[in-house]
């Protein structure tokens, strides 16, 4: 639960500058389908690396390749076969590729690929065909049996029945992960994380058996495996590890680390890639833990990566982990920020404005590191963020530290990506507004992504016996808000000047007034007409805003204000704002402490899910008349391995010019693994 996800693909406003801009050659637009645009980032500094380190990369991308079919086997069970089938079809079609029905076709195909699935990356509802079942059905009949995904036992009419459910039927599996805690949450979730027949009651009584409320440090349970049931209805785990869950593509992933393993730049590096293997080879979760402890002790390493089970955001009880990979290396230049504010966390704990008795007396181990990412994969891609901080276990967090990155190439992807789309000139106020967000919602805007990894993540601490699984299906919303709050909070703070790292000290005004406006309005157009908040990230920021907008409204420190018949944000008292941020703060950290359920459940219910479908229709409509895409991810490079007679790899290009069909066709190829 520590990641930072992008907001709205927004115009200058998230712009480093025109010039800048000017001076790239770099296409960063790749394609564009439904509410998406897909994008590709550049790895500036690649071929300045040595030959073991360009190894290295290349070996870890594989490794990241390779546990593809996972995250799409945990989004849903049936979406492995969908997937073959759907790829069957669309390599092999035959027609009328300017008919109604293969338009929809092609869009649904570039939808199931982006989402890892059949549900929506972000909104978790299903995806709504535009084809026809007799066209599906006409393009199924022309393949031979030989070419369909039957499962074991299954026949071509009973593969159909359940395939024609899976796509057309609205109530069949219509929401990935549904986290409205009046329902069973479980039965209520698409994902497969959970086998059929498995109930919230059973899956939280079996790990309450399992824990131990004193273990100073406490295993993650359920964080690789899935519940499943016997015969006889007794509840068991499908571990996830080499010769269990996923095995085949496990044993392809260990093979590439391996290798990475091999060109390993020092030690301790070896030594945490060992640790993974051993834990991919055993699945026990003791042994990720001393891993985790490795990899957050290695601050020396050039190249990193994560590989593995480590986001919980798909679960609707926060506990199984869905798989991902990152690869990346230090942008030592940039870097310089994120070490200034690491090297003073004690300072940033000390002064937080929330009870004492949560601080922590000794932050340890925080490091943190501005990254150039290379390779994305599993749940990172195509949709990814923009900052991670790991472990997220609390208890190593508070003896041995964690480590925070921030992806800057990505960012600047998504920014330079974004010029001249007319978001401000709709949505911002003001022209002096807009000129703010210009001159310094970038550096602010990054400095929000340090602040809240770095050391949002790894601040405070949680009562003696608390479980850390306490807060249930609203952890993951209410961890984000204290990690976004505890950096609007420092944002304006003189401590970052002293420290070097924010030359004027207004220009936190930039991150404050975007991030008000995207948490009351504009993020609403990522959601649809007369649907809920759902979105972890999402509910958060709204819960943030809807706050500070009620306990302002007295002294009026945020308002809703029209103008020309529009609404806009209007913030009157910055230095009012953020006193609200640090009550809020204050108050959410003590619910985390003290694993207080009702409260947490309570906010989360009364500001972070409903929406006012008035203001929703008015967002939607003006942003139809810009014609910004509410969602983006991106496509990776491709490694190119130059060899010599001998075959010994001599040098790594990477190339950029694969299309989004190509590489999901070409993944699907070479990474098939279950």
């Amino acid at each position: 639960m520590k990641k930072v996800l992008p907001v709205l693909a927004l115009g200058p406003i998230m712009a480093i500058s025109l010039q800048a801009a000017e001076n790239k050659d770099f296409n960063y637009h790749v394609d564009r389908f439904a509410d998406i645009e897909v994008l590709r980032y550049e790895v500036p500094g690649f071929n300045d690396l040595s030959l073991n380190q360009k190894k290295m990369l290349y070996y870890l991308s594989q490794a990241a390749q390779a546990g593809r079919d996972i995250i799409w086997d945990q989004n849903c069970r049936y979406n492995l076969q969908l997937r073959h089938l759907l790829e069957q079809i669309y390599t092999g079609f035959q027609g009328d590729r300017n008919s109604a029905d293969w338009k929809a076709f092609d869009q649904y195909m570039k939808q199931v690929w982006f989402g890892n699935g059949i549900h929506h990356h972000y909104s978790n509802d299903k995806f709504t065909p535009g084809f026809s079942p007799e066209f599906f059905e006409a393009q199924v009949a022309l393949l031979p049996d030989s070419a369909l995904p039957l499962a074991d036992g299954q026949d071509r009419p009973a593969f159909m029945e359940i395939m024609k459910k899976v796509i057309f039927d609205p109530a069949f599996l219509p929401k990935k992960v549904n986290q409205d805690g009046s329902q069973d949450v479980i039965v209520n979730s698409a994902t497969n994380l959970y086998a059929p027949g498995v109930t919230q009651q059973e899956v939280e009584d079996y790990y309450a058996a399992l824990k131990d409320p004193n273990d100073p440090t406490p295993i993650s349970y359920g964080l690789n495996s899935r519940i499943a049931k016997d015969a006889d209805g007794k509840i068991y785990e499908e571990v996830y590890h080499v010769a269990g869950l996923y095995g085949p593509a496990i044993a392809k992933i260990i093979y590439w680390l391996d290798m990475a393993k091999s060109v390993a730049e020092n030690d301790a590096q070896r030594e945490y890639i060992t640790k993974l293997i051993d834990f991919y080879i055993t699945g026990d979760l003791r042994t990720f833990d001393e891993y985790s402890i490795l990899w957050a002790e290695d601050t020396k390493s050039d190249i990193d990566f994560v590989n593995g089970f480590l986001e919980s955001y798909g679960d609707p009880l926060g506990m199984t982990a869905s798989w991902e990979a990152y690869v990346n290396f230090k942008n030592p230049e940039a870097s310089a920020r994120t070490e200034a504010i690491s090297g003073n966390a004690q300072w940033f704990e000390d002064h937080s404005p929330i009870n004492p008795a949560f601080r922590k007396p000794e932050v340890k181990g925080v490091s943190a590191k501005v990254i150039t990412a290379s390779y994305l994969g599993g749940d990172a891609f195509p949709s990814t963020a923009i900052g991670i901080n790991l472990p997220n276990a609390n208890w190593i967090r508070a003896a041995h530290g964690s480590k925070s990155v921030t992806l800057e190439n990505i960012t600047e992807a998504y920014a330079l990506a974004s010029i001249g789309n007319g978001f401000n000139e709709e949505f911002v106020i003001d022209a002096p507004t807009s000129k703010l967000l210009d001159d310094w919602l970038y550096i602010t805007d990054m400095l929000h992504t340090d602040l809240h990894e770095c050391l949002g993540h790894a601040s405070g601490r949680l009562n003696p016996g608390v479980d850390p699984d306490a807060l249930k299906e609203n952890g993951a919303t209410l961890e984000e808000a204290r990690a976004d709050l505890f950096a609007l909070y420092y944002l304006p703070d003189a401590k970052l000047q002293e420290i070097g790292v924010l030359e004027n000290p207004d220009a936190y005004k930039a991150e404050y007034y975007k991030y008000m406006l995207n948490g009351l309005m504009t993020q609403l157009n990522r959601i649809e007409l007369g649907k809920d908040v759902e979105e972890a990230h999402m509910r958060n920021r709204q819960l943030i805003a809807k706050w500070i907008l009620e306990h302002g409204k007295k002294d009026k420190v945020v308002e809703l204000v029209k103008k020309n018949g529009k609404t806009y944000v209007k913030i009157n008292d910055y230095k009012k704002m953020r006193d609200l941020v640090g009550q809020l703060l204050a108050e959410i950290q003590r619910i985390k402490s003290e694993g207080d359920y009702k409260a947490g459940n309570d906010l989360v219910q009364k500001y972070a899910v409903k929406v006012d479908p008035k203001l929703h229709k008015e967002v939607l409509d003006r942003y139809a008349t810009l014609d910004i895409p509410p969602y983006r991810g991106f496509v990776n490079p491709v490694y190119h391995t130059v060899t010599d007679p001998d075959g010994e790899i001599i040098d790594v290009t990477l190339d950029y010019t694969e299309s989004y069909p190509d590489q999901m066709l070409r993944l699907s190829r070479e990474n098939s693994n279950l």
